[in-house]
């Protein structure tokens, strides 16, 4: 760090002056929030674990920089990332349409040198932040935490515990995904049952009205008018057929086809929510795109430390997964915004939130590879 010493020029014999330490993540820190940015990155970005991380900067740069040391490191940036983290959570609650989703993790249970399964439960907006919330269950409870005072429409797959949380919350009305049902219909034409490809086509309909929506970019009133007009027949018609081939006597219960046709009407009231509301998507194809990244992490790092460790991750994960929703390149938002944050007031935070974050410092510019 450089710290420029001036001499008052009307005043030789005076002493030199010093300019003063920017405020710093932590006094005593010799880490860069650039080099701490960089480890953040590789890790839960790039999904390449602390201990190879370790090993990458003694062999190749000559830096020892021990595992606990890149674990301080991301406990110390996770402290300081927190507030935003909480704003983000806020932001999201505050809306009327959410999806949620989560994923198993496995985490070393305290004092027992075992792992144990934990969950990083998801929350997203199309078009907005992305929020991981850790929790060593996948019981209803933890949604109490994760939706807090949400009201408003929630869409999410056909997992139990979302209509456990709904029962106790009226004020949730719960939406179903396309995607889920599709692939009931999608495994029983693989599985080779003749009767497949009927439900699959009039999903493929559905599937190509949102398609032009997307590319005419119609507003929430417009695509809830176009499907009033055009989904809701395919739909119709797509509940007959099902019931019709539930009554087949050739269509066993326990058959993949079977299985999609009971799985769909069960969920159908749910599945119906999106005809009824343009604001919200068909399906939560782009939650589970926001939890791959954690899925491809995992099969490297395999576990997290600890339930600590869990929840760190899931700020750290939060933080980086919105700033790439809104279009930022993760490390330059982190190093910008670890930068920053010291020197801040509480009041202030809320511009360096994704949504609203414009770098301070040097924007990096793509490397241009001659062909």
């Amino acid at each position: 760090m450089i710290r420029p010493t001036y001499v008052r020029v009307a005043d030789r014999d005076a002493a030199p002056v010093t300019a003063k330490l920017p405020p710093r993540l932590q006094d005593g820190l010799t880490a860069s929030p650039a080099l701490i940015a960089h480890t953040l990155v590789s890790k839960y970005c790039d999904h390449l674990p602390s201990y190879r991380q370790e090993q990458i900067l003694a062999r190749r740069q000559g830096v020892a920089i021990g595992l606990n040391t890149l674990c301080r490191w991301a406990e110390l940036a996770a402290f300081w990332l927190k507030p935003l983290y909480r704003r983000i959570h806020e932001d999201l609650l505050a809306g009327d349409y959410l999806q949620a989703d989560e994923t198993p993790v496995k985490y070393l249970a305290p004092g027992t040198g075992k792992t144990g399964l934990g969950y990083l439960w998801t929350l997203h907006r199309p078009g907005g932040d992305v929020l991981y919330q850790w929790h060593a269950s996948r019981g209803s409870a933890c949604l109490d935490d994760l939706l807090a005072e949400f009201r408003g429409i929630l869409q999410s797959d056909g997992y139990r515990a979302y209509d456990t949380y709904a029962a106790r919350h009226p004020e949730i009305t719960q939406a179903a995904c396309w995607a889920h049902a599709r692939r009931k219909f999608h495994e029983a034409y693989q599985s080779g049952q003749p009767l497949a490809p009927g439900p699959l086509k009039a999903i493929g309909g559905l599937y190509a009205i949102e398609k032009e929506l997307r590319q005419t970019r119609a507003g929430p009133e417009q695509r809830a008018a176009i499907r009033r007009e055009q989904s809701f027949p395919i739909l119709e018609a797509l509940r007959h057929d099902l019931l019709r081939l539930r009554a087949d006597v050739s269509v066993l219960p326990k058959s993949p086809l079977g299985r999609g046709i009971d799985y769909t009407l069960a969920l159908w009231p749910k599945l119906e929510t999106f005809v009824r509301h343009g604001q919200i998507e068909a399906d939560t194809n782009l939650t589970e795109n926001a939890i791959r990244p954690t899925a491809i992490g995992k099969k490297n790092w395999m576990f997290v430390g600890g339930e600590d460790t869990g929840e760190r991750s899931a700020i750290l994960y939060t933080l980086i997964g919105s700033a790439k929703r809104h279009g930022h390149e993760p490390y330059a938002y982190l190093r910008d915004v670890l930068e920053r944050l010291p020197g801040m007031k509480a009041s202030e935070i809320d511009a360096l939130l994704p949504k609203n974050w414009q770098p301070t410092n040097e924007v990096l510019v793509p490397i241009q590879v001659a062909s």
